[in-house]
């Protein structure tokens, strides 16, 4: 005969159980509250050093100081770069990252020349971003007629209709409002660091932060301040250079990459200053454009993957390999941070398929290497 646990036994068995769930979800919202919070500290310093190697050039020339107020902004983001380092989660590279705060501050008061602490600055935050990742890139295709109206709303009253720091406003502001068809400024900001700075605004400026806004606007707004630096004629040369085939598809393989390319750093990968220019006028006003590249690189990663089980099915092993990897090298890996940012769950279905596929390649059967080959090109599908 069955017996039957005693009412009490089962009411505190039910309110065990409920307690474990509960402490199981506090757990889990507060890792994410945690992540969600180093992150955003991250990008917070990450804007903070992206400013200080923009702005430095108008504090500092030739070891003196130009501006007594803008060296002392300098010095004191210097500082407050290297104090919200400390407050970021240990890691194994937060030591590494102190020591080079630490020499970017040192730079900054010995009045180092602004192309040493734009080098110093940039390469700390692109390996903060690195040590505590964070997206970089918008989740949706930018509106930039959206941007253009949004401007006018929000933007256009003090720093212009145009950008010229000329707006109803501009004249009772100090520090003034930047001037966003400076060439020279605008060839060192990335349409993120924009983003960051519409979104966290600047303090000690009249530069307010426009968090309230949705993140679709903000990217929208961020796209089309990226245009002010640049002409009709800029715009209508890169379109001619936007070309299947050339180098610069080879640089800007996707939106995340158009988003994190300043003209500067396009220039020294391209090594052309001028096609820089067009060609970041051009995507920057027609972000679309850069839509067709991660199909592109899935159709060389299909096309390879066909090439190596042929080059199976004939016996040629080694080049078998090569192609493998090229499918995965030239194909896939350009295009994985947006993947990786839009569709986390695909790209690590795509990314453990290319390890497998290898794998069968090395060792495996024909039959094994074209069923791992048929998945893998399943998920390469468009769409």
């Amino acid at each position: 005969m069955m017996t039957r646990a005693p009412l009490s036994m089962s009411l505190n068995s039910r309110w065990l159980s409920l307690l474990v769930l509960l402490v199981g979800l506090a757990m889990a919202t507060f890792a994410q509250a945690t992540e969600t919070d180093t992150q955003t500290k991250a990008k917070q310093l990450w804007q903070l050093l992206d400013y200080l190697a923009v702005d430095y050039g108008g504090a500092v020339r030739d070891g003196k100081v130009i501006s007594a107020s803008e060296y002392a902004e300098m010095q004191e983001f210097a500082l407050t770069a290297q104090r919200q380092l400390d407050e970021l989660p240990a890691s194994a590279a937060q030591g590494s990252l102190q020591q080079r705060a630490a020499q970017l501050r040192a730079a900054v008061a010995a009045k180092a020349e602004a192309v040493a602490i734009a080098q110093l600055a940039h390469g700390l935050a692109d390996d903060v971003q690195k040590a505590y990742p964070f997206v970089m890139a918008p989740a949706v295709l930018p509106d930039l007629q959206r941007g253009a109206v949004l401007y006018q709303q929000q933007c256009s009253a003090c720093h212009g209709a145009g950008g010229h720091a000329d707006g109803p406003s501009a004249a009772a502001l100090q520090p003034p409002p930047t001037d966003l068809t400076d060439r020279e400024r605008a060839a060192q900001r990335t349409p993120f660091a924009l983003h960051q700075i519409i979104t966290n605004g600047v303090e000690g400026t009249a530069m307010s932060s426009f968090a309230a806004l949705p993140e679709a606007d903000r990217w929208a707004l961020a796209f089309f301040v990226g245009t002010l630096a640049y002409s009709d004629a800029d715009k209508a040369a890169g379109a001619k250079r936007w070309q299947p085939g050339s180098p610069a598809r080879q640089a800007i393989v996707d939106l995340a990459a158009l988003t994190q390319s300043s003209q500067q750093s396009l220039a020294q990968r391209l090594g052309d200053a001028d096609v820089a220019r067009e060609l970041t006028a051009y995507l920057r006003a027609n972000p679309a454009q850069v839509e067709a590249a991660p199909q592109e690189r899935t159709a060389i990663a299909r096309t390879r993957l066909e090439q190596s089980v042929e080059a199976v099915r004939t016996g040629d092993r080694a080049a078998a390999r090569k192609l493998a990897l090229s499918a995965y090298l030239d194909g896939f890996e350009p295009v994985e941070p947006a993947l990786a940012a839009r569709d986390h769950a695909l790209f690590e279905k795509i990314e453990a398929g290319m390890m497998a596929y290898r794998a069968h390649v090395q060792s495996g059967s024909l039959e094994q290497v074209q069923a791992s080959a048929q998945q893998l090109l399943a998920l390469l599908e468009p769409g």
